[in-house]
């Protein structure tokens, strides 16, 4: 009888975890950049990332073209309009304690442009070099707030 009381008793502590995480929902700040070697500015609502985009990208002007805050549930899929003709979709594929896993897909004209997983640490910034625009090119800045 205590057997069957201790099983009764993990499966319900169980069932709320799983429950608690599956309806977790992540807040993550995404950033849509402009890169490109036109003049030398840098948009001031860059200033966190700037030192990030300039070690990892040879640009010498950084300019926001949209910024969105977004709350990502695990498996379900958000589209935005990343720019025009351009679709950008996040979905939540794994949370623990210390990290998010994104799925990102970029898409144009009803194909991908870019597929790619991306842990995401609470408080950091990743930065993905996305597909050419204008004369330069989009960069895709995610941030986890967990």
């Amino acid at each position: 009888m205590k057997r069957i009381g201790f099983l009764l008793v993990a499966f319900f502590v169980f069932s709320s975890f799983s429950l608690s995480t599956a309806s977790a929902q992540v807040p993550v700040r995404m950033r849509i950049i402009q890169a490109s070697n036109v003049g030398r500015n840098i948009d001031p609502s860059l200033n966190d990332v700037h030192k990030e985009l300039g070690s990892l990208f040879s640009f010498t002007s950084y300019r926001l073209l949209r910024e969105e805050n977004l709350r990502l549930a695990p498996s379900k899929p958000i589209t935005i309009t990343a720019h025009p003709g351009r679709f950008m979709e996040v979905t939540l594929v794994g949370l623990k304690k210390d990290a998010a896993k994104l799925k990102i897909r970029v898409i144009r004209e009803g194909k991908d442009i870019l597929d790619t997983q991306v842990r995401l640490s609470p408080g950091r910034t990743v930065l993905i070099g996305g597909p050419r625009h204008g004369e330069g090119v989009v960069i895709y800045a995610l941030s986890a707030r967990f």
